[in-house]
């Protein structure tokens, strides 16, 4: 990805995710946006944008953060959302064995003490590698792994979603669900840490 484009990118992630309203959007409540109203008002508001260049972000992007509807005609993010337009009606899907997550050793206190929540996010979010968590977790500082106990979750009754682009969801993770997951590129990481 070019700057240009990785900048796009997270403005595109900033409006379908967050602020809507910063250019003048409304989102349906399942997330989507029209890909003409959405090229207009950013175009109004100072950003250059054109289906092009949409179409290259959602092609390229390794994370795929976008999805653009069967018609071609919408678009939005996958999950990631704070704003409250957005509430998308995911389908409960059942999870592999484990889980994982990551973040930075500073939050560990409290997540150990408060569980994983979502924060100003509406769901946790979790991937089905350590190498993925790894990548998450170092965006806030030294990375920690917590690997999520997801299918007992399940089976005591919590729900588990799946993203369009594969982030599993989840509402809340109490402590007794995840554990501190040791790998290759946490060498100093300990379950005192925890």
């Amino acid at each position: 990805m070019t700057n240009k484009t990785s900048q796009t990118s997270k403005f595109l992630s900033y409006i379908l995710r967050h602020q809507p309203e910063a250019i003048g959007l409304t989102l349906n409540p399942d997330g989507w946006v029209n890909i003409d109203t959405l090229i207009k008002q950013a175009n109004l508001h100072g950003e250059t944008l054109n289906r092009e260049i949409i179409d290259q972000i959602v092609q390229t992007s390794d994370k795929k953060r976008f999805t653009i509807s069967e018609n071609g005609q919408n678009i939005r993010a996958a999950q990631g959302h704070s704003t409250k337009q957005v509430d998308i009606a995911y389908s409960e899907q059942k999870p592999p064995e484990f889980l994982y997550h990551g973040t930075a050793t500073r939050f560990l206190n409290s997540i150990n003490q408060q569980g994983l929540l979502p924060g100003s996010r509406h769901y946790v979010h979790l991937s089905t590698d350590a190498e993925t968590a790894t990548t998450v977790g170092a965006r806030h500082g030294k990375p920690v792994i917590l690997q999520i106990n997801a299918l007992t979750m399940f089976q005591a009754g919590y729900k588990f979603y799946l993203a369009d682009n594969g982030v599993w969801l989840t509402q809340t993770i109490p402590a007794k669900y995840f554990h501190l997951y040791q790998h290759r590129n946490q060498p100093d990481a300990t379950v005192s840490d925890l």
